[in-house]
């Protein structure tokens, strides 16, 4: 089955940008997931990581769930200039 994946063999466009912010906000991948499980997310830090890192294929519920825990809007998130497929 073919798989959609980004130029440099990512799953995903936003996770490097996810990290990105999460460390501007001085927040540890632990930290991260026990504020979405606060907000009613069933989500851990071995999520956040795989978003990160490109291996898990990111939603948009995902990208609406990421925007209100790190109160960034999606744009922040995602950009045209990074879709080099």
């Amino acid at each position: 089955m073919f798989k959609i994946k980004a130029a440099d063999g990512t799953n995903n466009l936003s996770g490097r940008k996810i990290a990105a912010i999460r460390k501007t906000k001085k927040l540890s991948q632990r930290r991260l997931a026990a504020k979405m499980q606060l907000m009613g997310f069933d989500v851990d830090h071995y999520f956040i990581r795989r978003v990160e890192n490109g291996e898990r294929f990111v939603t948009d519920i995902d990208l609406v769930i990421f925007s209100r825990a790190l109160d960034v809007p999606i744009t922040d998130m995602l950009s045209a200039e990074d879709a080099e497929l």
